[in-house]
C-alpha cells in the first residue's frame, strides 16, 4: 500500500490545501502591497521644487575621498559575508546537506528541530566569523569602532544568540504544525508569525536592547527641558529622553526610536551629546517625527503582514515535491526539513530587504521635513547632517548596488537637497 504523504493524504496539497494558500497569499500580498503604497510618504515635501544632491558643494575633497576609501576598505567583507549566507542558505534548498546534518542528530524530533536550527546556524556563524573581524578591523583603523575584541565577541554572540532563538521558535512551530495539520498548517503559521512580529516589536526595547547597552535618562539641564518641550509643542508623548552608552564601542553618532505604545523610548548616542545642542535638538526632532507618525507601529503591522503572507509562501515553497526531493525531506513535518526551512527563511529576508530599504528611506525623509517643521532651522539640519556624515563616514555616492541592498536612509546630500528644497518652499534662505 502506498504511503501516504502532505500530497496524498485526503485533504493534503493536491487535495486543495496548496490552492487556498495561494489564494491567502495572494490576498494579504495584496492588503500588504495596498498598505505600503497608502501610508509611504512618497513625496515628503508634497511636490515641491527639488533641489540638485551634489556631494561637492557641501564636503571638501578629503571628507569625500575618505569616505569612498572607508566604503572600499569595509566591501569586501561586507559582501563576502552576504555571499556566505547566501551559499549556505542555498546548499539548504537545494541539496540535501541540511537534511543529512539533521539526521545525524538522536532525540525526540522537537529536540532534534531545535538542535538542527542551533547546528545550521552555528555553522553560517562561524563561516562568517573572519569577515566580521575583517570588517571590525576596518572600522578600528578609521576611528569608528572602541570594542576591544572581547567585547566585540559578545555582542556579537548575543545578536547570534536572539535571531537563532527567534528563529528556532518559527521553526519550531512550523514543524510541529505540518505534524499536527499537514494540509492546513499554514493557517496557524500565518497567524503565529503575524503575532510573533507584533509581540518581537512591542517587546525588543525592554528585552532585547539592554543586552547592548545600558540607558539612562538625560541629565537635567537646558538640552533636556528643550527636549521635553519641544515633544509637547509636538503633541507627542515622550515620558523620558534616554541615552546609550554607545560609546563603549563606537564613535559614531546616532539616535533612534523604538517599540510603541508603553514601550516607545526616544534614545540618542551619549557621542551625540558632544555635538552642538542646537544640532542634537533637530536629530531628536527627527526622531519625533518618527514617532508622531507612529512609524514603528506602522512598520510592525507591515512586517506582520509580510511574515504571514511569508508563512502561506514557506507552505507552497516547502511543500513542493521537487523542493522536499532535492532538499531530501520526506515532509516538513520532519525535524530533517529544518535545513530545507531555514534556507527558505534566510532568502526570503534577504530578498526583502531591498523593497523595505525603499519603504525606509521615503518614511526617513518624511521625518527630516517633520524635523525642519518643528525648528524651521534649515542651516543648522545642513550642519548637522554633515556633522553625522563626516563622523560616521557615511557614503556620500554609493553605487546603485549598495544603495539597493544598504540604503535604508538617504544619502546625506539627498537629505541636504531636501533641506534646502524645505528652505526655498518656506521662503528661507537657502543654506
Amino acid at each position: 500500500m502506498a504511503e501516504l504523504t502532505e500530497e496524498t493524504r485526503p485533504g493534503g496539497r493536491a487535495g486543495g490545501g496548496a490552492r487556498a494558500a495561494g489564494v491567502a497569499l495572494v490576498a494579504l500580498g495584496a492588503v500588504m502591497a495596498a498598505v505600503v503604497a497608502l501610508t509611504t510618504p512618497w513625496d515628503p515635501l508634497g511636490g515641491a521644487p527639488a533641489v540638485p544632491a551634489d556631494p561637492a558643494r557641501d564636503f571638501t575633497p578629503a571628507q569625500i575621498s575618505r569616505a569612498a576609501a572607508f566604503d572600499a576598505a569595509v566591501s569586501p567583507p561586507s559582501y563576502l559575508s552576504l555571499a556566505v549566507t547566501l551559499l549556505v542558505a542555498g546548499a539548504l534548498v537545494l541539496t540535501p546537506v541540511g537534511a543529512w546534518a539533521v539526521g545525524r542528530l538522536r532525540g525526540p524530533w522537537w529536540l532534534r528541530a531545535l538542535a538542527g536550527v542551533l547546528l545550521l546556524s552555528a555553522v553560517t556563524l562561524l563561516l562568517k566569523w573572519p569577515f566580521g573581524m575583517w570588517y571590525e578591523t576596518r572600522l578600528r583603523a578609521y576611528g569608528l569602532s572602541t570594542q576591544g575584541w572581547a567585547g566585540w565577541s559578545a555582542d556579537r554572540l548575543k545578536s547570534f544568540a536572539v535571531q537563532t532563538v527567534l528563529v528556532a521558535v518559527m521553526i519550531l512551530a512550523v514543524v510541529w504544525l505540518a505534524r499536527r495539520l499537514p494540509a492546513r498548517w499554514w493557517i496557524p503559521a500565518a497567524a503565529g508569525a503575524f503575532v510573533l512580529t507584533v509581540a518581537a516589536s512591542f517587546a525588543y526595547p525592554v528585552v532585547v536592547e539592554p543586552l547592548f547597552s545600558d540607558f539612562k535618562p538625560l541629565p537635567r539641564g537646558p538640552l533636556r527641558a528643550e527636549l521635553i518641550a519641544m515633544a509637547g509643542r509636538d503633541g507627542v508623548p515622550v515620558r523620558d529622553v534616554l541615552v546609550a552608552d554607545a560609546s563603549r564601542r563606537t564613535s559614531a553618532l546616532n539616535a533612534y526610536v523604538s517599540g510603541f505604545g508603553a514601550t516607545r523610548r526616544v534614545v540618542v548616542y551619549d557621542t551625540l551629546l558632544r555635538a552642538p545642542e542646537k544640532e542634537v535638538v533637530l536629530v531628536v526632532a527627527h526622531e519625533l517625527g518618527h514617532a508622531r507618525e507612529d512609524d514603528v507601529l506602522y512598520g510592525t503591522l507591515v512586517g506582520g503582514l509580510g511574515a504571514a503572507a511569508g508563512a502561506c509562501l514557506l507552505y507552497l515553497v516547502a511543500g513542493a515535491p521537487a523542493v522536499r526531493r532535492r532538499a531530501g525531506t520526506p515532509s516538513v513535518g520532519d525535524p530533517r526539513s529544518v535545513g530545507l526551512l531555514l534556507g527558505l527563511i534566510t532568502l526570503a529576508s534577504v530578498l526583502a530587504g531591498p523593497a523595505e530599504n525603499v519603504v525606509s528611506r521615503a518614511i526617513e525623509a518624511r521625518a527630516d521635513v517633520h524635523a525642519l517643521d518643528l525648528t524651521r532651522d534649515p542651516a543648522t539640519f545642513v550642519a548637522m547632517q554633515k556633522r553625522l556624515a563626516v563622523t560616521n563616514l557615511s557614503d556620500l555616492s554609493p553605487d546603485a548596488v549598495d544603495y539597493l541592498l544598504h540604503a535604508s536612509h538617504p544619502t546625506t546630500p539627498q537629505r541636504i537637497a531636501l533641506a534646502r528644497a524645505w528652505a526655498r518652499e518656506n521662503g528661507l534662505p537657502e543654506p
